[in-house]
């Protein structure tokens, strides 16, 4: 069906209701963006030279949050499917089982990062003198894994429910929370005041979305049992969606472990100029997220025009969003290279003169704003995927973008011959051609990917052949 010369996908209606659905996500997942800023601010003005104890810190606590917000996508998923065929009275057991499953894995991601902690930290060569506050943050930051957990659980669930404004609104909150306990831990705790003041924000961020759920879902309420494998397939969809974020998590943490041991003036530039990309990452994960409630909806109402019209639209609005944004990046690039390098961030560097490096992290942010359209397409075309069972598919896209090629990619790159063999030696912009190289590769195949799944199952929902729904 179209509207005038239109396909149906780029009716106002349907753009619409993928704004009214991504832009409260968006600002809700660029909290979490918000309360590193405020505590790199608050202690960058008490104690500034502990900056990277919190950003090491983050290092095992990260990924396995990151594997974890991946396991509670399937909340989202199903729950959007139930709701999307007229049966969201249903959805209590969906996120039942995702607490009980969060609550579980956020225990033992918590002892296993305990357990690692300290290891890992001088297994990285820290200094003695650094071992103890390192681990110390770690400890503490993971303290908030179990929050962080039921929280994301919570915050799906609305999502799917089409209530993702209470999600902002909690989020928000949380980061006003989080700033207030800034200012009142930091100095005198100094960096372990910026772990506390995240982990109590995180736990606030739980109870609030365990009452809130109570009295605007039908959380709580009995629910009919589910069809036999539904709990498996719910899972399914988290775990490879786990994967495939702790992998990406965990290349581009070692990318910033890569472009340090460049220079420390190569790590600034380039942590400055991944962090920008960071920033509108999320504005992307509201488009993903938002897309992908909008298709497990018409996946669950076995809609088969509307499955691949939702898909496409994700998509293409996310091109036309990436090309802003990166015309803005580029056009503010050299102010916001001043801005950055001005801040704590730079000074927690280490570089000597940071007013030699503007005109470099200026041109990497030009750079940068090419790279972000590619890496939004990529969490799009995924999140657009597993919204209909697919699972696997995008998960080896991902492994294979960014372990199998990045990494090595980067570390070639980056370094001459004499400590690689055959290296190129481009130092920090080795590095950045190995990312972008690599979520070229992940935006495309994720698309590419999408288009292909979007029409098969298109295809066999039309044909009434039943859809496997198990994941692939």
């Amino acid at each position: 069906m179209t509207s005038g010369r239109l396909p149906a996908w780029a009716s106002p209606r349907e753009i619409l209701d993928l704004t009214r659905l991504a832009v409260p996500v968006a600002m809700s997942r660029a909290s979490f963006m918000l309360m590193g800023l405020t505590d790199a601010i608050v202690l960058a003005q008490h104690a500034p030279g502990q900056l990277p104890l919190v950003l090491n810190g983050w290092l095992p606590s990260g990924v396995t949050m990151g594997f974890g917000m991946g396991l509670m996508l399937g909340v989202s998923v199903l729950s959007a499917e139930l709701s999307g065929s007229g049966k969201a009275d249903e959805t209590g057991r969906i996120l039942r089982r995702g607490l009980w499953v969060g609550a579980l894995y956020g225990v033992l991601a918590t002892l296993l990062v305990f357990m690692i902690a300290e290891p890992l930290v001088r297994a990285f060569g820290f200094a003695d003198d650094l071992v103890g506050p390192i681990t110390d943050t770690t400890k503490i930051l993971a303290l908030g894994t179990v929050g962080h957990m039921l929280g994301m659980a919570c915050s799906m669930y609305l999502e799917a429910l089409r209530k993702p404004n209470l999600v902002t609104a909690v989020s928000m909150t949380a980061v006003l929370l989080n700033l207030v306990l800034d200012l009142v831990l930091v100095p005198q705790y100094g960096a372990a005041g910026v772990a506390w003041a995240t982990t109590g924000s995180r736990i606030f961020m739980m109870l609030s979305f365990l009452v809130i759920i109570a009295f605007v879902t039908p959380a709580y309420k009995p629910s009919p049992k589910g069809p036999q494998g539904e709990f498996i397939r719910q899972n399914k969809v988290g775990v490879g969606t786990g994967v495939a974020n702790a992998a990406e998590w965990g290349a581009f943490n070692m990318t910033f472990v890569i472009a340090t041991l460049v220079s420390i003036e190569a790590g600034t530039i380039y942590g400055l100029a991944v962090q920008m990309m960071g920033v509108i990452f999320m504005i992307y994960m509201g488009m993903g997220t938002a897309t992908s409630v909008r298709v497990a909806e018409r996946f669950g109402r076995k809609e088969a025009q509307g499955v691949r019209e939702a898909a496409r639209l994700g998509v293409v609005a996310s091109v036309v969003v990436g090309l802003v944004l990166a015309a803005m990046l580029v056009l503010v690039r050299d102010p916001l290279a001043v801005w950055l390098l001005s801040g704590p961030e730079a000074q927690a560097g280490g570089a000597d003169d940071p007013v030699l490096l503007m005109p470099a992290l200026a041109l990497m942010l030009a750079f940068a704003a090419f790279v972000t359209l590619f890496d939004g397409l990529q969490v799009v075309g995924a999140m657009g995927q597993r919204a209909q069972g697919v699972v696997w598919l995008p998960t080896i896209i991902h492994v294979g973008s960014y372990i199998v090629v990045m990494l090595p990619l980067c570390v070639w790159l980056a370094f001459g011959p004499d400590r690689v063999p055959g290296g190129m030696d481009l130092g920090v912009w080795g590095v950045f051609i190995g990312i972008s190289i690599a979520s070229i590769a992940a935006g495309v195949g994720q698309v590419l990917a999408l288009e292909i799944k979007s029409r098969s199952v298109a295809d066999r929902i039309a044909a009434g052949v039943k859809v496997d729904m198990g994941g692939h």
